[in-house]
């Protein structure tokens, strides 16, 4: 507790000026709970027993000051901790959905979305918990505990040694159990990020489940994933229930001993009803904060393992490295030398050799898992050469920042993204200002701006999620206005008009025959008219480059060429 305590504390003391009045809201509780027990001696001694007439009215008046006095002070405690509670953790979502996703495509390959939408929510939520309920719960708790101990051993010492000898007793057994839940909890959140993925997959997966008529095949899967869930979350419940009957029947037996012998105490004349009175009702005040101490700490490890599920994230390293070159001027020239890639075993490129120049349309083919798409990636820095080395204007891709070469970049696949707002805010997705014009002739270029005017509100339509009030075809070709209107100096296509018909597809490379002109095309394809008239077509098997020319030049010397261009559509 002590480390998650220390991580959260650069944050945490940035609100000083609330934590003081946290902490006034708590010494107004404090105060309020000792007179509490302090006022029942003259209510007692002098009311009851002296029957003192003014005190009929003192005692009343005195009892209604102490609950208000309470009541300003956990309003205060309560607003205070809950504004800094809520602002750590809205704060911190953001920090961890900006680790994540500036974390490297490895990564976000090999963690599925559902564990880390639930890092975010699930786990963000547990610790906001402690952080607004819990932690000032226990503030309060704790300085109200250390007030009435100092309070009962300040009225009868010899009394408060058998009430304070059970605490001992206490925190033994309360240890052991959070233990306990710290590992249940770690476990029920993993299955909740199961359960998570689960449904991620479903939603996602919606069509082909529909199509083949699975819709009880899910169901059985998500039920087996979600009565494992309800198994963890019922042994840390049955553990976690323990606490509070644990401490309730220790601390009635040290209350025990304290009603023996505080009654000794009264009938020796050693003690006054009215003290004795005070004690016991100091004694019970004391008990109750420690046993919400006692049941917070249990549920605290739920928030501890929350918090190191938190932090493993963002003390994940990024295996991409940032450059602190900016590169300014357009991308005239890509090289690669004898870069290598390599993974697990196998060399997903393999000493590729190859310069490409500005106006240049490269086009890459070749069988699934060769390295097309990795020979791209690679310009995008989704992963960097375990040997070798990528060149762009002559200076290694290494020493620039990532956000300076991408901002050059402009890719399409064949796996479209399409947002949920304004088809203008897709076409200039991350820009904030969105130039209409631009936005026109991007959609022109893409043969896309005859449907986008049948749209009931035009460029101003709202996407659906996924873009599912469109086509295929008509995203796709959203897709292409998109790169098109960041007006790039390297346009990367990965199958970018694979769910085109073939006369869309003439229409949109004539348009964009002059506008890529002077820059430089990489295009990955299976159909021959996509690939034709490319300035020089790469060969690629097993992340080598094994031919290289022309469409006329290849079918004459290749023979992989020969095989690949029969099976082109």
């Amino acid at each position: 507790m002590k480390e998650i305590i220390k991580r959260f504390w650069p944050y945490i003391k940035e609100y000083k000026l609330y934590y003081m009045l946290v902490v006034f809201g708590g010494i107004l509780i404090v105060i309020s709970t000792a007179a509490t027990a302090q006022i029942m001696k003259p209510m007692m001694d002098d009311m009851f027993i002296k029957k003192q007439e003014d005190m009929l009215y003192i005692i009343p008046f005195g009892l209604i000051a102490i609950y208000l006095t309470k009541a300003i002070g956990k309003y205060i405690q309560t607003v205070f901790m809950e504004y800094i509670g809520q602002s750590i953790i809205t704060r911190f979502r953001e920090i961890l959905l900006h680790k994540m996703i500036s974390l490297d495509m490895a990564f976000l390959y090999t963690n599925r979305s559902g564990e880390l939408i639930s890092r975010i929510t699930n786990d963000i939520g547990r610790i906001q918990y402690f952080v607004s309920n819990m932690l000032p719960d226990m503030f309060r708790d704790t300085i109200t505990v250390i007030t009435l101990i100092g309070y009962i051993i300040y009225l009868n010492p010899l009394l408060s040694f058998y009430t304070l000898i059970v605490v001992p007793l206490i925190i033994y057994p309360l240890m052991r159990i959070a233990k306990k839940l710290k590992k249940y909890s770690h476990r029920s959140q993993s299955k909740n990020a199961d359960l998570v993925s689960r449904l991620t997959e479903v939603f996602n997966n919606s069509e082909i489940i529909k199509a083949n008529n699975t819709e009880n095949f899910e169901i059985k899967r998500f039920s087996l994933e979600n009565w494992k869930f309800f198994k963890i979350n019922m042994k840390a419940i049955y553990v976690g229930a323990l606490v509070s009957p644990i401490m309730e029947i220790i601390a009635v037996i040290g209350l025990a001993a304290v009603v023996y012998v505080g009654g000794r105490e009264v009938f020796d004349g050693k003690m006054t009803v009215g003290e004795f009175t005070a004690f016991l009702t100091a004694v019970g005040l004391v008990f109750e904060p420690i046993r919400k101490i006692g049941a917070i700490y249990s549920k605290i490890q739920d928030a501890l393992a929350a918090s190191e599920r938190v932090f493993e994230i963002i003390d994940t390293p990024n295996k991409i490295v940032d450059g602190e070159k900016e590169l300014q001027a357009d991308i005239k020239e890509i090289e690669y030398k004898d870069v290598v890639l390599k993974y697990e075993d196998t060399n997903l490129l393999d000493g590729v050799n190859l310069k490409i120049r500005a106006g240049q349309n490269i086009a890459l083919v070749g069988d699934s898992g060769g390295g097309k798409s990795t020979f791209v990636n690679m310009l995008l820095r989704f992963y960097d050469p375990d040997e070798g080395a990528i060149l762009i204007n002559n200076t290694n891709i290494k020493e620039f920042t990532q956000s300076s070469i991408k901002h050059h970049i402009a890719l399409v696949t064949q796996r479209i993204y399409i947002f949920q707002d304004s088809l203008a805010a897709n076409v200039a997705y991350g820009e904030e200002n969105v130039n209409e014009e631009k936005v026109i002739e991007a959609l022109k270029l893409a043969d896309a701006y005859d449907f986008v005017q049948e749209l009931e509100n035009g460029i101003h339509t709202m996407m659906s999620e996924a873009g599912a009030n469109l086509s295929g075809g008509q995203r796709q070709r959203i897709a292409i206005a998109r790169a098109i209107y960041k007006h790039a100096s390297l346009l990367l296509f990965d199958e970018a008009t694979s769910a085109l018909d073939n006369e869309s597809e003439k229409r949109i490379q004539k348009a964009l025959s002059e506008y890529t002109k002077d820059k430089i095309t990489i295009t990955i394809a299976h159909r021959l008219s996509t690939i034709e008239h490319a300035d020089k077509i790469l060969v690629l098997q097993k992340g080598s480059i094994v031919a290289a020319g022309t469409h006329s030049e290849l079918l004459e010397s290749s023979e992989v060429y020969k095989r690949l261009s029969g099976q082109f559509k």
